[in-house]
């Protein structure tokens, strides 16, 4: 079998890529003989050779003389340690921005391609991305702290509260306040690891499931973005370079704690699953 997930794991001497075969952590670069490949950044920065590297070891591992990690004694960080950038799309799923209409007593927004609209994103620092299985703080910082599942496996945490400026006017163009909204320490747990795309298929029929506590709150599909990832990719990388490793969320889809006035509050386990990547969980402190 040469299937395999592109995960980092803590070794002896450090965050170390590691290739996830089955139930064992190969050390990457081990495996394939390639000392660049010791990072998962290295690994994505040749990604035209390393594809085919990588499934060649993968399908050679169970001759390998390279002893694995049993995956339930791995501790997996973040896949990625660092990206340039974490581009976030913006009311990206039509059944999101339905119950957000609702909750505001709105009507519903039209669909943006029909007014000749892109997809929009704003940017979360590299440095706020939390290991699958960390405990994120948010005890202190937010009262409204919500839950976001994303396509690329991660949760986009949100302070609902601090998204907009106190003792500012709301008809200010300054109201509103991204950087303490969504960038703040811990909130972007990512993972558990990097599926390649040809183990995927089609990235725009996959489910999204997320739980609170194990009680299931978003329940959603791909097929729901507004914009799909060829629209999101277009869109960014006509104005900027994308770089290797770059991480891309993607939206997320209704269920999440604004629409119905319930928030994450310390203690509180948050576990989200995405159709043919895996499961991530955090616990809130």
């Amino acid at each position: 079998m040469d299937g395999y997930k592109l995960a980092t794991y803590q070794a002896s001497d450090g965050a170390r890529a590691g290739l996830v075969i089955d139930d064992k952590v190969f050390d990457a670069a081990k495996l394939t003989g390639k000392a660049a490949y010791a990072t998962v950044l290295g690994i994505l920065e040749d990604w035209r050779t390393a594809q085919g590297v990588l499934r060649k070891a993968a399908a050679a591992a169970g001759k390998s003389r390279i002893k694995p990690l049993p995956l339930g004694h791995a501790k997996l960080l973040a896949p990625v340690r660092w990206p340039s950038a974490i581009y976030c799309a913006g009311a990206n799923y039509a059944d999101h921005a339905a119950e957000m209409a609702r909750r505001m007593n709105r009507p519903p927004e039209p669909d943006p391609h029909t007014q000749g609209l892109k997809a929009w994103h704003f940017i979360k620092a590299a440095r706020t991305l939390a290991d699958p299985s960390a405990t994120v703080k948010i005890s202190g910082y937010s009262s409204e702290m919500d839950w976001e599942v994303e396509l690329a496996a991660a949760n986009d945490l949100s302070a609902r509260d601090r998204g907009r400026r106190a003792n500012i006017s709301d008809t200010s163009p300054f109201k509103s306040d991204w950087t303490k909204h969504k960038t703040f320490d811990g909130s972007c747990p990512l993972g558990p690891w990097i599926v390649p795309a040809r183990d995927i298929g089609d990235p725009q029929n996959l489910g999204l499931k997320l739980w609170v506590n194990d009680v299931l709150k978003q329940d959603s599909h791909s097929k729901n973005m507004i914009f799909n990832l060829a629209e999101q990719i277009a869109q960014l990388s006509s104005g900027m370079t994308l770089h290797p490793g770059d991480i891309i969320l993607t939206g997320t889809p209704a269920g999440v704690g604004a629409a119905r006035g319930e928030f994450l509050k310390a203690g509180d386990v948050v576990k989200i699953w995405i159709e043919k990547i895996g499961t991530l969980t955090n616990k809130m402190a």
